[in-house]
């Protein structure tokens, strides 16, 4: 399989998805009562238990890699990038900033990760490194700042240092992490409803955005033309550069290595993003449309990494 056909592959799976969603909103099988309780049950029941079952497998030296040193490097210029923007151009508010920088810098390394590095790059273990950096950190940091944004009294330091331990995603992920580092295997009774229950993770999450896309607002309504523009362009054009000429200049990395950072850093924003922006009410439309324009886009975009650096 040539690498071009790989990323068409890869993404037409998704748009499948994401199509039979809109086809069930339009056939009123489902409205946007169901596009929430998909996005709910995702957050804290499916999505954690499909982070259990993959990080088990995860190679947990590959934490400590060229791989993640360059990853880290491309989210925090990007998401710095974004927040400077969001001040002092458009004045956002801490949340609705908070969700335009998850959209500029976290990457749908879960759900399109996975595929693409497996049919694309030919190892899907390539997408750890990113994969726990956003859940282990990224996340964990992102929803204490919107914990504390939309919070109606003070809270207290106890309740936001234990506020990662305490989101469903990250526990799962540090459940996971462990039986990696320990090679503690799940028994057969508990990780088989896992895997079960697992697997409805990435299909609800693209079915609800489906159904957002057919029933909510129409696209471009999220926060202006200018918003979602430097959001694609911080996304699929600032992050692979930035991992490219860290992993490149600074790390020594070529080859395959190399094609791997920059391509994972140009996969389009998560549709976790749509979930917590769903789960705190704030720039839904704007995480839905930078899901859709940065996953349309980075079709054309990783088939150009891939001819270049291949």
């Amino acid at each position: 399989m040539s690498t071009v056909t790989g990323v068409v592959e890869g993404f037409a799976t998704i748009g499948a998805v994401i199509a039979l969603g809109a086809l069930l909103a339009h056939l009123e099988v489902f409205d946007l009562t169901a596009q929430h309780v998909l996005s709910r049950l995702s957050f804290y029941v499916a999505s954690p238990a499909l982070m259990i079952t993959v990080l088990q497998d995860a190679d947990v030296t590959d934490v400590l890699s060229r791989n993640l040193a360059a990853s880290l490097s491309a989210v925090v210029a990007t998401g710095l990038l974004y927040v400077v923007f969001a001040v002092l151009v458009v004045r956002h508010g801490v949340a609705d900033t908070v969700i335009g920088m998850l959209a500029s810098s976290y990457v749908n390394a879960g759900n399109l990760g996975l595929p693409i590095a497996a049919y694309v790059l030919g190892d899907a273990a390539l997408v750890a490194p990113t994969l726990l950096l956003q859940m282990l950190v990224l996340q964990p940091l992102a929803l204490t700042v919107l914990d504390l944004s939309v919070a109606e009294h003070r809270l207290s330091w106890w309740w936001l240092a234990t506020r990662p331990l305490r989101t469903p995603l990250t526990l799962a992920s540090l459940i996971g992490l462990t039986l990696s580092v320990t090679s503690t295997p799940l028994p057969t009774v508990v990780h088989d409803p896992l895997t079960l229950v697992g697997a409805m993770a990435v299909p609800g999450v693209l079915i609800a955005y489906g159904v957002s896309l057919r029933l909510g607002p129409r696209p471009g309504s999220g926060g202006g033309p200018l918003v979602l523009a430097t959001i694609v362009v911080l996304k699929l054009v600032v992050q692979p550069v930035v991992a490219y000429t860290v992993g490149r200049f600074a790390l020594g990395m070529d080859g395959e290595p190399l094609l791997a950072v920059t391509v994972l850093a140009a996969l389009p924003a998560a549709q976790n993003i749509f979930v917590i922006a769903t789960r705190y009410d704030r720039a839904v439309v704007l995480s839905r449309d930078a899901i859709f324009a940065t996953t349309v886009l980075s079709v054309p975009t990783i088939a150009v990494i891939a001819a270049l650096l291949t």
